[in-house]
Parts: C-alpha cells; sequence; structure tokens
C-alpha cells in the first residue's frame, strides 16, 4: 500500500516495540535486517513503547485521541503488535484498526482520506 499511494503524500510508520510477548526483543538494527524479509520500504524508527509510563508521546496522543473498542469494551492503550492508526496530514487521528486488522481492508478509507485533504 505504501508503494501504491506514496506519491500521494501518504506514508506508512513503522514503530517496533517490545511490550507484547517479547516479540521484539533484537537491538533496532536486528528488526531493521529482519524485515527486509518481508519487503518493508516505508520508515521504520527505532524501538519505542506505546504503553505505561514509558510511552512515547507519540502514542500518548494516539490512544488518547482514539480508543479501541472490543465487544463493548473501550481500551485506552495499544492491545497487541501492529496496531495502525490512520491520521491526516495535520496530525489529526482519524482511524484507529487493531492488530488483527489487515491494513488492506481498509484502503478505501486511506483513499478516501487522501482525496478528501488534497
Amino acid at each position: 500500500m505504501f508503494e501504491k499511494y506514496k506519491d500521494q503524500d501518504f506514508v506508512i510508520l513503522g514503530f517496533p516495540c517490545n511490550q507484547f510477548g517479547n516479540q521484539e526483543s533484537g537491538t533496532n538494527e536486528e528488526i531493521k535486517e529482519f524485515v527486509k524479509q518481508f519487503n518493508v520500504n516505508f520508515p521504520l524508527f527505532d524501538k519505542i513503547d506505546v504503553n505505561g509510563d514509558t510511552a512515547d508521546p507519540l502514542f500518548q496522543f494516539l490512544t488518547g485521541s482514539i480508543s479501541e473498542s472490543i465487544l463493548g469494551v473501550t481500551y485506552n492503550r495499544i492491545l497487541w503488535n501492529f496496531a495502525k492508526f490512520l491520521v491526516d496530514r495535520n496530525g489529526i487521528p482519524v482511524k484507529r484498526f487493531g492488530s488483527k486488522t489487515a491494513p488492506l481492508t481498509f484502503e478505501e478509507d486511506i483513499a478516501s482520506l487522501i482525496k478528501s485533504t488534497k
């Protein structure tokens, strides 16, 4: 999706986090090497915390702006790796998608947001 929309000012930003089952236990360099096998060609930042007292300010803002609701329970934290936020060009969070939501399932949301902010 990044390749498809990058010329329309769309960008995907990746933030590794080791707060979920020790899935990102490697160094920043090891993580960046590992994701090469998945053809990751968008910016991948250094590992951060997304929950708790040590949460990065970006994720404090994102989770404070849009909560996730599962079976009627609302969460203002990241529940598992691969949570996704759709943010407009002004930095305003528009939608939030859980870890199990495949990015291609919300491509229409992305295309619509790109179109509406041109």
